[in-house]
């Protein structure tokens, strides 16, 4: 059933939210969350595609990508379906964010503008913890000596916002419970009041789509159900290397590759090889 807020942790809907200029307010707020650290400004989208220079690798198409007034750039990826290789993922998409930095013929300087790979994740690698978030440098081996500053990851993991709308609850607690519940409620809570979450539940209302956006949603959402029913079917069954066939059947089927995505786990790259 379609409510009053969209479900906008999928993917065509999460990029609408996040990586669209007339949101870009709500992204800003966001990233200054997540590195409460640094001002960022002038956030400016770039180019989610980028095309590996040897034939026969990987290409990638990154969910949101921008730069802000100091060249620093922001890789945000969102992930539904349970990924066991999602770090590996993110050490892999954020060399493609380190390539774009350097200018050509510039050999003796490798300083470049800091790479952040967030992740929004709605599953959790750290089942009994009420962290939401989880940041990572490179640092050498049994200390805390940082090898460089200027590759970061953060993994926001949406299901241990198990403190959201307490006195105590921080932003993100309560971010990532919004995310993860938006689409059940009728109204937005008195708890979440600052501006991020007044945009964003302003952008997930469906009242404000365009009419062609309603009818995709409810397309969308009638076929994430679709998925998930034959995924769930697949494991009661005892095919737990089912993904492969569930994909394969829901292109045949002419689903969008970025929704078979989001349900089974798998990435769009390795859709596109079946």
């Amino acid at each position: 059933m379609v409510g009053r807020y969209a479900r906008i942790i999928m993917d065509y809907w999460f990029k609408r939210t996040f990586g669209e200029e007339p949101r870009k307010r709500l992204l800003q707020l966001f990233l200054e969350e997540l590195i409460p650290e640094r001002k960022i400004t002038n956030l400016t989208y770039v180019n989610k595609e980028h095309i590996s220079p040897f034939p026969d690798k990987k290409d990638i198409r990154i969910d949101v990508e921008c730069t802000d007034a100091d060249g620093s750039r922001f890789i945000v990826e969102m992930q539904v379906a349970r990924q066991i290789s999602f770090y590996d993922r993110a050490v892999f998409y954020s060399t493609f964010g380190i390539q774009q930095q350097l200018e050509s013929g510039n050999s003796g300087d490798y300083a470049f503008p800091t790479v952040y790979f967030i992740g929004l994740m709605d599953f959790s690698l750290h089942k009994d913890s009420d962290e939401v978030k989880f940041r990572y440098l490179l640092k050498r081996d049994c200390s805390d000596e940082i090898m460089t500053e200027h590759l970061q990851y953060i993994f926001l993991e949406l299901p241990n916002c198990k403190n959201a709308l307490q006195p105590d609850a921080t932003v993100l607690e309560n971010f990532c419970y919004a995310l993860r519940n938006m689409e059940t409620m009728t109204s937005r809570p008195a708890e979440l009041k600052e501006e991020i979450f007044k945009l964003l539940f302003e952008s997930a209302e469906i009242t404000n789509f365009a009419p062609e956006e309603k009818s995709k949603y409810e397309k969308d959402m009638t076929t994430e159900r679709d998925i998930r029913n034959y995924i769930s079917y697949a494991r009661l069954e005892g095919r737990e290397e089912a993904q492969n066939e569930i994909a394969k059947a829901m292109l045949e089927k002419g689903i969008d590759k970025a929704i078979i995505a989001s349900c089974t786990g798998l990435s769009e790259e390795d859709i596109q090889s079946l």
